[in-house]
Order: C-alpha cells, then sequence, then structure tokens
C-alpha cells in the first residue's frame, strides 16, 4: 500500500475505512456555512477497499 495513502485513510477497529472530505484547506470564505458543515464532517471510505486491498477478505 502507498504511503499517501496511509496518510488519507484511517482504519477503523470494524475494519472500516475513513477519509477526510477534500477541499478543507484554503479558499473557505466564498463557501456556504452549509458546505463548510459537510465538509467538516469524515466520509466512509469502504468504495477504495477493493482497489487498494484487493480481495474482500485482504484487509
Amino acid at each position: 500500500m502507498k504511503k499517501s495513502i496511509t496518510t488519507r485513510i484511517r482504519i477503523t477497529k470494524n475494519k472500516k475505512l475513513i477519509r477526510r472530505k477534500t477541499a478543507q484547506g484554503h479558499f473557505l470564505a466564498k463557501k456556504s456555512s452549509v458546505q463548510l458543515k459537510r465538509k467538516k464532517r469524515s466520509t466512509n471510505a469502504n468504495f477504495l477497499r477493493r482497489r487498494i486491498f484487493g480481495k474482500p477478505g485482504t484487509l
């Protein structure tokens, strides 16, 4: 697994993948408060599991 992926994705104790939403770093003044609230939550990244780890049972 690449190091860049390990810095962006966290594996929970139940082996779920969690990632942060993108575009949170700068240019926040023109975004609405609804967008900013949505981006503060972490999101599920289980769709990446097969691409990163191969077969479903290899995590």
